[in-house]
């Protein structure tokens, strides 16, 4: 399994204190492909948990992949952020919703998946998310 890798997901498998946390570790053990991610989430994920070890093993181990570059898809970011105004989304959202697309049979992998039922990929297209119960 892989999947789309959001903020909430990486906090909660990394802490043991997080309700999430059980949830997030039986996620990760069925992974058999590094899960996707951007830089912002990375950084997101870094301040939440207060380490950038932590993140960067992560990545160094394989759990996550970074695989947007900002600079690369600047323009449909912009276009995302304006589309979803109302909701003030963050730029790791927009990568997540950008990841999505690019990557239409992958699940977001979140515990906060509020937004993400009301972000779309295109125009239509409704993001699978893959998030613990009760969410």
């Amino acid at each position: 399994m892989t999947g789309i890798a959001g903020t909430g997901f990486l906090v909660a498998f990394a802490n043991r204190k997080d309700r999430y946390h059980d949830w997030a570790v039986e996620v990760a053990s069925r992974i058999d492909r590094a899960l996707l991610t951007c830089d912002a989430m990375l950084a997101e994920t870094a301040f939440h948990l207060e380490s950038v070890s932590l993140v960067l093993a992560m990545v160094r181990e394989g759990l996550v992949l970074p695989q947007l570059a900002v600079s690369d898809h600047l323009s449909r970011l912009a276009e995302l952020a304006r589309r979803y105004a109302d909701r003030q989304p963050d730029l790791a959202d927009l990568c997540l919703i950008r990841l999505s697309e690019l990557n239409p049979s992958l699940p977001v992998i979140a515990t906060d998946v509020r937004d993400f039922r009301v972000y779309r990929r295109g125009r239509r297209g409704i993001i699978p998310l893959l998030h613990p119960p009760h969410t």
